[in-house]
C-alpha cells in the first residue's frame, strides 16, 4: 500500500517537473519513526523504502535528507513529507528571503513560504526547516529545494506544487 502512494506521487513529481533524476525524497510517518525513500532512488519508482526509527542506527541506504524528516517529524503534527527541487521555487529562494504568492491559490493555501538557511543533508538545515514547518506546511532551503508537509503525501505533493506555480506566477508577472 505505502510503496503504491510512494510511486504515485512521485510520478505526479516527474510528470510537473518538480523533481529531476534522482533528486528529492518523501516519506511517512509510522509509530514509531518513519518509512523514507532510498538515496539515489528515482521517486517514480521509488523501490523498498526504509524504516528509519529513532534512537536505532540509520541504515546506509537512507535517502541523505533523513535529518530532515525525523526533524520535522519530532517537532511537528506532519504525518508525510515530500522533498523536491522545483527549479523555479530554488530560483526565487535563491533571490528572497520569503516569497509572498501573488496568485490566489497561493494566497488561500500558504501567504508567505519562508526561505531557510543550511546545506543539504545537515542537523543546521534539518532545524531551520522543522521550525518554519512548525506553524507552515511549506518551506525551501535556499538554492536547494522545497520540503512539504502535510497529512498525507497527495497534501505534501499539493504543496510542493503550489511552491513552483506561485514563483512561476511572482516571476511571469514581476520578475524575481
Amino acid at each position: 500500500m505505502h510503496n503504491t502512494d510512494f510511486k504515485r506521487i512521485g510520478q505526479r513529481l516527474f510528470n510537473e517537473g518538480l523533481v529531476g533524476g534522482n533528486f528529492g525524497n518523501m516519506s511517512i510517518r509510522l509509530d514509531p519513526g518513519y518509512l523514507i525513500t532510498r538515496s539515489g532512488s528515482y521517486l517514480d519508482e521509488p523501490g523498498e523504502l526504509v524504516p528509519v526509527i529513532p534512537g536505532e542506527p540509520v541504515r546506509p541506504e537512507t535517502s541523505s535528507e533523513y535529518r530532515v524528516h525525523e526533524a520535522i517529524y519530532g517537532n511537528t503534527g506532519h504525518a508525510a513529507i515530500v522533498h523536491a527541487h522545483p527549479s523555479c521555487a530554488v530560483a526565487a529562494s535563491i533571490c528572497m528571503d520569503r516569497i509572498i504568492p501573488i496568485d490566489s491559490e497561493g494566497q488561500m493555501l500558504c501567504p508567505e513560504i519562508a526561505v531557510v538557511e543550511g546545506a543539504p543533508g545537515t542537523q543546521e538545515l534539518a532545524d531551520m526547516i522543522a521550525a518554519a514547518l512548525q506553524s507552515a506546511n511549506l518551506a525551501i532551503a535556499r538554492g536547494h529545494g522545497t520540503f512539504a508537509a502535510g497529512r498525507t503525501l497527495d497534501e505534501a505533493y499539493l504543496y510542493t506544487s503550489l511552491a513552483e506555480h506561485a514563483s512561476r506566477v511572482l516571476f511571469y508577472s514581476k520578475g524575481f
